[in-house]
């Protein structure tokens, strides 16, 4: 272990991301010790980043210049969270000013299909963050619901199902919206065939069963891919929605005759718990197929009064606990929200790393956005994650490798008391103490 850096927040302490650099101690405590296996590596890492909904585009194209620059700096610049990735949404979401869909009601051959919708806020924002960072974010593309005459609940809410005769459509209407941002210059690497397909919202969604959706997937979704030679491309995933069954989904859609060929992988949230324990399952059966967690933000319908220390652990505790467990990708919700909370067309309010102020001319960080930085800002895409030993559970610990060698070990106190210990690798040391309510990212070759 040599050229220790520790970058450190602690609110109490006013420590945004501070820096600081350790020598080794050639001692290793063996009762309070937290060690790092960089030759026991698994999952390769393919990056962070946040959700371009139309709530962040539209909170971002009200900002003044001065402020938009300092978001993009912020969100995909180098001194910021370092985003590589991002997620957008196929027609429209809770978080997008109303219901909206791409083609007037009952066109039935795609004729009036037109995303001059997007290009208004949604595609600008996205080409601001690849001339921050140099690059376009890797896309990954969701569905919230298709238009309300192919549904049998005849509208864009409440639930409701893709009819039979127009699932077909259904998905021409996925490589018509693909190819329709590439026409853009905008590439899709990554699709999910539905957000939360389990759940009937007061806004935009669609039920599909397991069946129902390995189905589509069989028969409609995946052989439109393949004919429009997307399949190259890009990678189809299933579920995205929360972990506690996302190992049954996987298996029952997995096993449905002519799905798995062109199943990549699975995409989860986390408004319902840990649930550690269903990524292992996949890992475990189904070793081939990537995990990616595409959602997840802080409710106000439940977290209001929470602290935002609070939610900022929330965050730190999820990412280590999600990429210990098989997740490969991070993509956080909104990117950026307006003072309320949204936008939001039913009201459905939450928090995000950047929150505008209530001028709606600027914005502030939110202590997530420092937590969210001790992952995104030092793993880099292609890093291994590797094994971490630890003596407490108090305190969250995710290692990894970057593909130069170097190693990073995430590390976040969530008790009450300082935690003095010694962080190890192989036979070399150094004590370390993190403040109570803290998060240090300890970097070393």
């Amino acid at each position: 272990m040599k050229n220790i850096r520790i970058i450190s927040t602690c609110k109490k302490e006013g420590m945004y991301w501070e820096k600081r650099t350790q020598e080794t101690t050639g001692q290793t405590g063996e009762m309070r010790l937290i060690k790092v296996y960089p030759e026991e590596q698994d999952m390769t890492v393919e990056g962070f980043g946040g959700a371009f909904t139309e709530a962040a585009a539209h909170t971002y194209a009200c900002l003044g210049e001065k402020a938009k620059e300092n978001a993009m700096h912020d969100l995909f610049g180098e001194a910021g969270l370092r985003y590589t990735m991002g997620r957008i949404h196929m027609n429209s979401c809770d978080f997008a000013l109303d219901n909206y869909t791409y083609i007037e009601e009952n066109d039935t051959d795609l004729s009036t299909f037109d995303i001059s919708h997007d290009e208004k806020e949604i595609i600008p924002m996205i080409v601001d963050a690849t001339w921050e960072a140099g690059l376009q974010p890797t896309l990954f593309m969701t569905p919230w619901s298709p238009s309300p005459f192919m549904k049998t609940n005849g509208e864009m809410n409440h639930g409701g199902k893709i009819k039979d005769e127009y699932k077909d459509l259904w998905a021409s209407y996925y490589v018509r919206f693909i190819d329709e941002y590439r026409k853009k210059g905008i590439d899709i690497s990554y699709l999910s065939v539905q957000n939360e397909p389990n759940a009937v919202q007061t806004w935009d969604s669609c039920i599909y069963t397991a069946e129902e959706e390995a189905d589509f997937v069989a028969g409609h979704l995946g052989p439109a891919l393949e004919e429009a030679g997307l399949l190259d491309s890009m990678k189809l995933f299933v579920w995205d929605h929360n972990k506690e069954i996302a190992y049954d989904r996987l298996k029952a859609i997995l096993n449905y005759p002519g799905a798995s060929k062109y199943v990549s992988g699975c995409a989860v949230h986390w408004y319902t718990g840990d649930h550690f324990e269903n990524l292992d399952l996949i890992r475990k059966h189904f070793p081939g197929r990537e995990i990616f967690f595409t959602e997840g933000c802080v409710e106000y319908s439940r977290f209001s009064q929470t602290d935002d220390v609070a939610k900022a652990e929330m965050y730190g505790h999820q990412m280590a606990g999600n990429l210990n467990h098989g997740v490969s990708a991070i993509i956080d919700w909104n990117l950026l929200v307006d003072f309320q909370g949204g936008p939001n067309h039913v009201g459905n309010y939450c928090d995000a790393p950047l929150k505008g102020n209530e001028a709606g001319d600027d914005y502030e960080r939110q202590l997530s956005f420092y937590y969210i930085g001790h992952f995104s800002r030092y793993i880099k895409p292609g890093a291994k994650h590797v094994v971490t030993s630890r003596f407490t559970d108090s305190i969250d610990a995710a290692s990894f490798v970057n593909p130069s060698g170097e190693r990073v070990v995430v590390l976040m106190n969530r008790s009450d008391v300082a935690e003095t210990f010694y962080l190890a690798e192989g036979d070399c040391s150094f004590e370390l103490t993190l403040d109570p309510h803290s998060i240090s990212t300890v970097l070393y070759d």
